[in-house]
């Protein structure tokens, strides 16, 4: 190699970025110390802007195409070079390659709940994520706000800020819109296109735009989600006496499928007592509804409570099943005042109409043996 020849070397021809990476938004050309030579090619291709930056000062921009580097088409660059008089040297610049292209699938979300105010269900806690494309609408705003020196940024150095911004304009957007949050799922879309263009402006001064904006999914936290799944299922539920009727007839169905407990007992009186709770909770219902409404006051309680006065002492409450039994051991008779939840007074038990058939086939008392 002659002398020539390795002084050439020492100069830069071609100024290209081949782009092999989906993340790459600044790549600085690196010149290892090399100058480029005057009359270089630059090659930008579709998708790149190429910025040549002197000492720290933004000087010429390129769009897509091939140029021949030369005083006329680096008008600000020969300006802070000095080339007054079209000097033919090599120079040392920085060259950033900035892609244009839209930068898809980049995602944002809540890192923690929003709170609202909802007409319906009061302060309600929200979370919302979902997706967007970013693209460079200002090289030299981008180099100068974000990028600074930085010879490789891509997409991760910059989605934390980006995400910062965009849940604070979602959060803005869902507390101002009013819409109530049943129906936000229903105006996502519009909400979203609504926040395209509030986010590009707000981005317009970092040289950035956000193209498309999609909110995915706007939630509530897991305790809120699941006290609306039992305000749902209320709400089909309708009538609880038909549903607990429902839920018994199916612990039933179950219990009578489950064989291992059917053969150790258990299963078995577990499903008769809830066959019989079932059966009876549906005769009721049926009596309750075929019964006439009756004229005056109301029906006595199946399951009333008792008092009883023994010699002049008040006992009780005694359930109306346990009184035979006392009548049987001569402890209650007809004279015995007794009373209940629904009556003005005591009275003897013989007068109570609920009561007078337990002494209907009592025998007197003996006689006393001689």
């Amino acid at each position: 190699m002659g002398f020539m020849d390795k002084v050439r070397g020492q100069f830069i021809d071609i100024v290209e970025f081949l782009d092999d990476t989906r993340d790459t938004i600044v790549w600085r050309f690196p010149r290892q110390g090399n100058e480029i030579k005057m009359g270089a090619q630059l090659v930008v291709r579709e998708g790149q802007m190429a910025v040549f930056v002197d000492e720290g000062q933004i000087a010429d921009v390129f769009s897509p195409g091939t140029y021949e580097l030369t005083t006329e088409n680096i008008p600000i660059l020969s300006t802070l070079k000095g080339w007054k008089y079209g000097f033919n040297s090599p120079f040392k610049a920085e060259v950033y390659f900035v892609g244009t292209r839209q930068y898809t699938d980049m995602k944002w979300g809540t890192q923690n709940p929003f709170t609202v105010r909802d007409a319906e269900f009061g302060i309600v806690r929200l979370r919302a994520f979902g997706t967007y494309a970013l693209r460079v609408t200002d090289p030299s705003a981008l180099l100068q706000q974000l990028v600074g020196s930085d010879p490789d940024f891509v997409t991760g150095e910059v989605e934390e800020f980006l995400r910062q911004v965009i849940v604070e304009a979602v959060t803005t957007a869902l507390a101002g819109a009013g819409i109530p949050m049943l129906d936000l799922a229903a105006n996502q879309a519009e909400i979203s296109k609504t926040l395209v263009g509030t986010l590009s402006a707000s981005l317009a001064e970092y040289g950035i735009a956000l193209p498309r904006f999609v909110i995915e999914n706007i939630s509530v936290p897991p305790e809120v989600e699941k006290a609306l799944d039992k305000r749902s299922q209320m709400g089909i539920v309708g009538d609880l006496g038909a549903f607990t009727q429902f839920q018994a007839a199916t612990a039933l169905e179950d219990a009578a499928n489950n064989p291992g407990a059917a053969g150790s007992g258990a299963g078995m009186v577990v499903g008769m007592g809830l066959g019989q709770a079932a059966a009876g909770a549906v005769a009721g219902a049926g009596q309750a509804a075929a019964a006439p409404v009756a004229p005056a006051g109301p029906p006595p309680l199946p399951g009333a409570q008792w008092y009883v006065a023994f010699d002049g002492q008040q006992a009780g409450p005694f359930a109306a099943a346990a009184l035979p039994a006392k009548v049987a051991g001569g402890q209650l008779s007809a004279e015995t005042l007794v009373w209940r939840d629904g009556m003005a007074a005591w009275q003897p038990a013989g007068q109570v109409p609920d009561l007078a058939g337990l002494f209907a086939a009592t025998p007197p008392p003996l006689p006393p043996q001689a």
